[in-house]
């Protein structure tokens, strides 16, 4: 059977035109010029996507909007829009539509929405499969939540920005969004922003061609071309530059880019996600990043708690992150009660590496108190080594666990005269542990 498409616009010659398009593509279509038309259609007939203009005569497309999100929540709904309306684009963006065109209608770009919205019927990916692929671990109420989040906006081309603290998983976030959506069969691509040097930034984005600079000795595909068809992800992007923050905007208004050196744009297919650990409303108030550019990126946000919040995740990623480590590691019940009391201003990535660390000191397969502390004394909790360490001023205590764990390492391999399966047994971890170990302390 083939998909069907409801186009509602009181033109008739865009209607002919869209007509004619998604005829090509072995597309039914069913035409209404009004709002009443269209209602009547839904009601008659199966539907995979609905196209709409924003200003009818009996109303307005975002009225439908809001309608088909309670009534027919599984059909997308895109929004044909003036050109240059940014305004009304974001705003059917966060009524729940799914995507929009501006008019004149570009006939590449109609085609690709139209064929990443059919896909989303035929390729809806189990919302829990995906996010738990994504190691997004825990069972309380916020990440219950923060679950049916990411299903909701994965049925949405909506630029999503990720707003929480360091360490907390705004990439895995990002990612299950990915994953749970019509784009899961296509690249997720992602970056940091603030790793990339300024000057190779424009480079990087949008790519180059040959000779566009001084070595640039052939073509470069950027990062917009590498994402064609699926996700980008710009991580910490309240880093960018202002000069890279003009050329972005551009990019995702007109969905299209310009390599350096290049006398023609390339249109571009991606979903946009960003992310940053910084306040970016903060950001534009101190001048620092571009108040249409947040406007544009921050269509949806999603806020990733920090696990303060979920104190009754913890045993669960702990368990989680035990079996990921591959060690056959358990931990000890007052161990287990230190790690619940402290507050990880790290976060997520703080637990994992205490318990990375804590593999590597344990003398047996079980983690003791005394491991996650990193010292030979006994401690009421994980919270009062922090204390100390906050105490000493200088004092790191990732630092100091890490010192323990490369001088007890480096001790064993001595031993065993660097014999690194001799070495692994000794230590009571597996080899393949104590290789990731040597690599990630420069001893490989």
């Amino acid at each position: 059977m083939n998909h069907r498409v409801l186009i509602i616009d009181d033109e008739p010659d865009i209607r002919e035109l869209i007509e004619i398009t998604l005829g090509r593509m072995k597309l039914d279509t069913t035409s209404a010029g009004n709002l009443t038309e269209a209602r009547q259609y839904l009601q008659q007939q199966d539907f995979q996507l609905c196209l709409t203009d924003m200003r009818l005569p009996d109303g307005n497309g975002l009225e439908l909007v809001a309608e088909m999100q309670t009534s027919y929540p599984h059909i997308p709904v895109a929004v044909i829009t003036a050109h240059g309306s940014t305004e009304t684009a974001i705003t059917a963006l966060k009524s729940g539509a799914f995507d929009f065109v501006s008019k004149p209608v570009d006939l590449m770009k109609l085609r690709s929405m139209v064929s990443s919205a059919l896909r989303l019927s035929e390729t809806a990916a189990d919302p829990d499969t995906a996010v738990h692929s994504q190691r997004i671990v825990g069972k309380s109420r916020v990440m219950e939540f923060l679950r049916q989040q990411i299903s909701k906006l994965a049925r949405s081309q909506a630029p999503v920005f990720i707003s929480g603290e360091s360490g907390s998983g705004k990439e895995l976030v990002a990612r299950a969004i990915h994953a749970s959506g019509p784009r899961k069969d296509r690249d997720f691509v992602a970056i940091n922003c603030g790793a990339i040097p300024g000057e190779l930034m424009e480079s990087e984005f949008f790519g180059h061609k040959k000779g566009s600079f001084t070595g640039a000795d052939q073509d470069k595909t950027g990062l917009f071309q590498a994402a064609q068809g699926g996700s980008l992800f710009l991580d910490e992007i309240a880093d960018l530059p202002l000069h890279m923050q003009v050329k972005l905007l551009r990019a995702i208004q007109e969905k299209s880019i310009r390599p350096v050196g290049s006398q023609s744009e390339i249109p571009v297919d991606i979903r946009l996600i960003s992310a940053t650990h910084k306040n970016l409303a903060r950001e534009v108030e101190a001048g620092n990043f571009r108040q249409d550019l947040y406007y544009r990126i921050n269509v949806i946000e999603l806020k990733v708690p920090p696990l303060r919040e979920r104190k009754d995740d913890i045993p669960l990623l702990v368990e989680h992150i035990l079996e990921y480590l591959g060690d056959d590691a358990s931990i000890s019940e007052d161990a287990m009660q230190a790690l619940v009391a402290y507050n990880f201003p790290g976060n997520v990535r703080e637990l994992e590496n205490m318990l990375q660390r804590a593999c590597a000191l344990a003398d047996n397969q079980q983690i003791q108190l005394a491991d996650l502390a990193g010292s030979g004394r006994s401690n009421d909790s994980v919270s009062g080594v922090q204390e100390e360490a906050v105490a000493d001023g200088d004092f790191s205590l990732e630092k100091h666990l890490e010192s323990i764990e490369r001088k007890a390492i480096e001790k064993a391999l001595m031993e065993t005269k660097w014999n690194r399966t001799e070495a692994a047994r000794k230590l009571g971890m597996s080899f393949r542990s104590l290789r990731y170990r040597l690599k990630k302390l420069g001893l490989d």
